[in-house]
């Protein structure tokens, strides 16, 4: 393979992985529409659908809100019957989010085609193939949790000017 043949696979995967999280993003946000709720919502609903049961905090980390806003984004979903908090049997200090069932039983239709679509594309794939992206997924997840922890270390040591347009910081007092 030539060096200009790697670069532009390299490129068009970048390419592709950036198109794809674009895709899912519009995609979950449809969805959210459909359900009347705002995208950081239909994150935490996602959370709580792909795991099952969720806790507060782990819901704030995965959505990266605070505490209190992760507080009001479960008092919207609890209020429009999407959600219902739980008893931590293990620790009584903690609360369990899981969906209510007839939210479950109306968002798992909304998925139905695309895991269709999703199984189609990877039943395409060889074992080696398939070896290869779980590779790349799980050393991307990766990479997208270290350089969030870049920009966190970084945040915390400065302040930024927002709406200014320019990369200006400002050391906090």
């Amino acid at each position: 393979m030539t060096q200009r043949k790697k670069d532009d696979l390299k490129q068009q995967v970048i390419r592709g992985t950036r198109e794809y999280g674009i895709g899912s993003v519009l995609f979950r946000h449809m969805i959210g529409e459909m359900l009347g709720v705002n995208a950081t919502d239909m994150e935490c609903l996602g959370v709580i659908f792909f795991k099952g049961v969720a806790t507060p905090s782990e819901l704030a980390q995965h959505t990266g809100l605070s505490s209190g806003a992760t507080t009001a984004m479960l008092d919207r979903l609890e209020k429009s019957e999407l959600i219902a908090r739980r008893p931590n049997p293990q620790d009584r200090r903690s609360t369990h989010i899981v969906l209510v069932k007839e939210t479950a039983e109306k968002v798992a239709p909304l998925f139905a085609s695309l895991r269709e679509a999703q199984e189609k594309i990877v039943s395409s794939y060889s074992e080696q193939e398939l070896e290869l992206l779980s590779d790349f997924f799980t050393r991307s997840v990766t990479m997208w949790e270290e350089e969030r922890a870049k920009l966190l270390k970084q945040k915390e040591g400065k302040m930024y000017h927002a709406f200014s347009g320019s990369r200006q910081t400002v050391d906090k007092m």
